[in-house]
């Protein structure tokens, strides 16, 4: 059932990485840790005088199921992302002023702090910026309309 569950929740990742490596480990892996967590419930506990109800068995195994699809979902959208590296990849890209940019100053891209250069003047603190090329690590930057 839990790995039913699985395959009808992660549908879209099979269609979409053709049942890539990475999956099949993520769907080997489930079914081994629901294998060990069975085995402690039904076999290791009960040594220890511990008992667990069938119900809450089954609900934390559910509940582990929907964690490791939860986590295979963000991991794979997290590796999908096309990473954000370097000076180049910053032109054409949209900052907010930090620093009053009168000639030179400093924004905020893409959640980092660079160096920038207006080209048409001073430009205020919170005004939107548009990188239009780069020279050196300074960006060279113009008003946002």
């Amino acid at each position: 059932m839990l790995i039913s569950l699985y395959l009808f929740a992660c549908c879209p990742a099979i269609i979409e990485i053709k049942m890539g490596a990475r999956f099949i480990w993520a769907i080997i892996s489930t079914i081994l840790e629901e294998t060990a967590l069975v085995a402690i419930v039904l076999i290791g506990l009960p040594e220890w005088g511990v008992s667990v109800p069938l119900p809450v068995l089954i609900t934390v195994m559910v509940a582990w199921a929907v964690l490791a699809i939860l986590i295979y979902r963000m991991g794979s959208r997290a590796l999908r992302r096309k990473s954000i590296v370097g000076l180049l990849t910053m032109v054409g890209g949209k900052g907010k002023v930090v620093r009053s940019l009168d000639s030179e100053g400093v924004i905020r891209i893409n959640g980092e702090l660079w160096g920038a250069k207006s080209v048409v003047g001073k430009i205020d603190i919170g005004e939107e910026v548009i990188v239009k090329a780069q020279n050196g690590t300074k960006l060279i930057v113009v008003k946002y309309d």
